[in-house]
């Protein structure tokens, strides 16, 4: 991999691990919850083991796709503002998203802030990439 490409991925490689870690204390969390309440599987009808479940699917359905965006994005020439905005919003939404749905069964502030700020990454990479294909193939 050259210099310029390894550049390029630097900060998408820092959002990834970020949110890696967050995956990971999801799942710390999901087990613990399942300790305390001794579940084995499922959520044994247990609403703090649901919301735990809940808050860790719900990043692990966002993370991956938009991590695999905002790489094509920072390779396809991004400004790097872009890159590293859409890259804040995800991570600081999942970590909103995951304290809120856990904090509380139905709406919160975090819950709420986190998944506008989710949704604003996806957006913002989508529209990059499309913005960049269009511009790149005319």
């Amino acid at each position: 991999m050259d210099q310029t490409m390894m550049a390029a991925l630097a900060p998408v490689a820092l959002y990834a691990g970020l949110n890696i870690l967050v995956l990971m204390a999801l799942a710390l969390h999901v087990v613990g919850a399942r300790v305390r309440h001794k579940v084995l599987i499922g959520d044994g009808g247990v609403e703090e083991v649901l919301r735990a479940i809940r808050a860790h699917a719900n990043a692990v359905e966002y993370v991956p796709v938009i991590l695999v965006g905002l790489a094509v994005l920072a390779l396809s020439g991004a400004p790097g503002w872009l890159v590293h905005a859409s890259g804040a919003a995800l991570t600081l939404g999942r970590v909103l998203h995951g304290v809120g749905l856990n904090a509380n069964a139905g709406t919160s502030f975090g819950r709420a802030a986190g998944t506008l700020l989710t949704w604003a990454a996806m957006l913002a990479v989508a529209v990059g990439l499309v913005w960049t294909a269009i511009t790149t193939l005319t």
